[in-house]
């Protein structure tokens, strides 16, 4: 394929999960408070939570740390992706790549800029967008936002089950927003189809680097 037209098909899909992305994450943030679930269906609910961490509310070290290893994952991806458009790899393989890419840059966005154009949420409280300087928080110290929750299974251990017997379950307890299924979607396609030319890449990277 054209790497023109590669490159369109990069910023397109990029463009797409961020305005999908953000546009969730605003309206959760302006018309939810802290904790508010509304039940589309008995395994789909949106539920508005508020996480310092990473992707599903995993945490690893400080805030700033991890919006400064962030900024530089996306600077990393991004040239790299810019190198596969350039070389004209697989379309398939570019879209994997670009969503990864727009899922890291949609939460970084979170991580920037909310702290400083947010008023806190808390629950019983809405959110209001701000002047600049008068949020929740400082620059690189905002928290990403998270909503989609899918309790596909809910129910109690058997008495009998070793260790949590009798105690209540949820399977599938994550709380995650667009940005993190981006970042899923792309790896899970990329790890099953793209193995090889996965290798591909990274093998030829280190023979240019030789």
């Amino acid at each position: 394929m054209d790497k023109r037209k590669l490159g369109l098909i990069a910023i397109l899909v990029v463009a797409l999960v961020l305005i999908i992305d953000q546009a969730s994450k605003v309206w959760v943030k302006t018309h939810m408070s802290l904790g508010e679930t509304i039940e589309i269906a008995n395994w789909f609910k949106i539920y508005f939570v508020e996480n310092p961490g990473m992707a599903f509310g995993w945490e690893f070290g400080g805030k700033l740390f991890l919006s400064l290893f962030r900024i530089v994952a996306i600077g990393f991806i991004g040239y790299y992706l810019y190198s596969l458009v350039k070389n004209g790899y697989k379309k398939g393989y570019i879209i994997c790549v670009s969503l990864i890419m727009a899922g890291a840059f949609g939460n970084i966005i979170d991580s920037i800029f909310y702290g400083e154009i947010f008023s806190a949420s808390y629950p019983g409280h809405v959110a209001s967008l701000v002047s600049l300087g008068e949020g929740y928080s400082s620059w690189l110290h905002g928290n990403v936002v998270d909503m989609l929750y899918f309790p596909l299974i809910e129910g109690t251990f058997p008495s009998w089950f070793p260790k949590w017997g009798g105690e209540h379950f949820i399977f599938f307890s994550p709380i995650f927003n667009i940005a993190d299924s981006a970042i899923t979607v792309g790896i899970f396609i990329l790890l099953i189809f793209y193995r090889k030319t996965l290798a591909l890449s990274l093998e030829k990277k280190e023979k240019n680097k030789a």
